[in-house]
């Protein structure tokens, strides 16, 4: 999918490797995204701002098309009152999650695969589309 489909979606993002050597601009980017750690987890409705920042940090995050289910289950762990279905279709608006935001995930069960390559190569990094997904469930 490219980059353009991607505006307008909820996304989640979810950070895979540490802060040490870590560029500043980069660094400061993922604090702008609200991933400040390992593990951290932000919903983001996809603008050109954000397109520019998810693209920046690719080495360091994953992230990708998040669905209802998955939702459900972070909005159940993290008591957010929101109706999942509404997130996906645009009827609550994502901003206003932003003080529960980043919700902190467990590693995931069974390992990641490898945070020095990205997903088209076999690793855990860049963009997943849809397999974020089983990406959270493994680590809620």
């Amino acid at each position: 999918m490219t980059q353009n489909a991607l505006k307008g979606k909820v996304i989640a993002a979810v950070r895979i490797r540490g802060r040490v050597n870590v560029r500043y601009s980069i660094a400061e980017t993922m604090d702008r995204l609200n991933l400040k750690r390992v593990n951290n987890c932000t919903l983001i409705k996809v603008t050109d701002p954000y397109l520019g920042m998810l693209k920046k940090c690719v080495n360091h995050i994953a992230y990708g098309e998040v669905d209802e289910e998955t939702l459900a289950k972070l909005v159940t762990k993290y008591a957010l009152n929101v109706d999942p279905k509404g997130v996906i279709t645009g009827k609550v608006d994502v901003n206003g999650l932003k003080e529960k935001m980043p919700m902190r995930l467990h590693p995931p069960r069974h390992g990641m695969k490898s945070v020095r390559r990205h997903f088209n190569q076999g690793g855990q990094l860049g963009y997943m589309g849809r397999e974020i997904n089983g990406l959270i469930a493994r680590m809620v």
